[in-house]
């Protein structure tokens, strides 16, 4: 009875819950990245220790819909103007080009096929913008030099690596064709450019008027559920033309970003509060995701030096395209360093290849586990270095 007990959806999402609020206020007892707690606690509680909580579909969703918020309110942190630059783009492409190298070569020597090899590169281009994100908001750096980039850069790594994952499906598939390519770039940049500027044009000066209704008066959260239902919008049309949801709702974040209301409750707030909750979710499910049991000595070793290619190609790559837009030697750390989680984004993709049967459980397995060690340390090592 108390085996089927645990394994009921509410007994687990209830956990979770628990779980990740408990990592939130344990963090910010001691002071330290809340991610970092949430992650371990997901560790513990998931299939590597204790295997109370299973990765399942449920838990999935949940925690896709804590990246969406987070995304969302990290958005409103941004002008438009700090999110669209050029030189941004130079960062993303070097970012991008350099881990699928390293990551295809690397396979390659250790022995795998050409098609598993491209796609341990693929899942090596990913960057997380949520972990980063998450670690400058918790150390009030969000407007610094370095921030803008690292988030600028990591908006155009995400399409930039929608590119590389249709172009290796495609490789190994045997059936490349340029034209689905052609439209998903032509669809990104449309969605990009008309969600921000219809967003910043007409839906957060409708937001305002909205603000001043009379129906406002009685309900003041009508301006908060119709600044989330702009959210989940932008998150589902992103996902519609093939861009990740957690795009879309930044970009509907940096949208509404100079709304400004007068009798509402702040929108601001609620969804930072509603943020807190759902994003822990996420960051728990990052360690629930992860089972070091299935590991050999050969993936270990795999792993090992996997790690530390995703470290150094990242890092290197964005550091020199950083230095190359000219900035300074800290800050184009701090963009090296900010690009290297691969968190969610390389175990999707992970995920994608093993339903596709491009890769089997042994590099699976090695880019979860390459994912997980790449959000846990890079936040202790940024919060580090930023404070010096």
């Amino acid at each position: 009875m108390f085996e089927g007990l645990v394994t009921t959806l509410v007994f687990q999402l209830s956990l979770l819950l628990f779980v990740a609020l408990a990592g939130y206020l344990i963090a910010s007892k001691f002071t330290q990245s809340v991610i970092v707690w949430e992650i371990l606690l997901g560790i513990v509680i998931g299939p590597s220790l204790l295997g109370l909580i299973t990765y399942t579909e449920s838990i999935q969703s949940f925690a896709q819909l804590g990246a969406i918020v987070l995304l969302f309110v990290v958005g409103l942190e941004f002008n438009i103007k700090d999110v669209f630059n050029l030189k941004y783009g130079v960062i993303a492409f070097i970012g991008v080009l350099a881990p699928w190298i390293g990551g295809y070569l690397l396979a390659n020597l250790f022995g795998y096929d050409f098609i598993s090899s491209v796609f341990v590169g693929t899942a090596l281009t990913a960057t997380s913008v949520a972990i980063t994100a998450n670690v400058l908001r918790e150390m009030g750096k969000l407007q610094t030099e370095a921030a803008k980039a690292i988030i600028g850069a990591a908006v155009i790594d995400d399409i930039l690596g929608l590119l590389v994952l249709s172009v290796s499906i495609e490789v190994t598939t045997k059936t490349l064709s340029y034209i689905p390519l052609i439209f998903i770039i032509i669809e990104a940049i449309v969605f990009m450019v008309l969600g921000a500027y219809i967003g910043n044009r007409y839906i957060s000066k409708l937001i305002e008027k909205l603000d001043m209704i009379k129906l406002t008066w009685r309900f003041p959260e009508i301006v908060f559920i119709f600044a989330m239902m702009i959210a989940f919008i932008y998150a589902m049309i992103a996902e519609l033309i093939g861009l990740s949801a957690i795009v879309g709702a930044f970009l509907a974040g940096v949208a509404l970003e100079g709304v400004s209301t007068k009798r509402s409750k702040n929108f601001k707030e609620g969804a930072e509060f509603l943020q807190i909750i759902f994003a822990s979710i996420f960051f728990v499910s990052l360690g629930v995701l992860a089972n070091f049991k299935l590991l050999t000595l050969d993936i270990v070793w795999f792993l090992i030096v996997l790690t530390i290619v995703a470290f150094l190609t990242k890092i290197i790559s964005c550091y020199l395209g950083a230095r190359i837009v000219r900035m300074n030697h800290k800050n184009s750390l701090v963009v090296g360093m900010g690009m290297a989680p691969r968190g969610e984004v390389a175990m999707i993709v992970a995920l994608i290849g093993l339903n596709l049967g491009i890769i089997k459980q042994d590099i699976y397995v090695s880019l979860i586990l390459m994912s997980l060690l790449t959000t846990i340390f890079v936040p202790i090592v940024l919060r580090h270095y930023m404070k010096n």
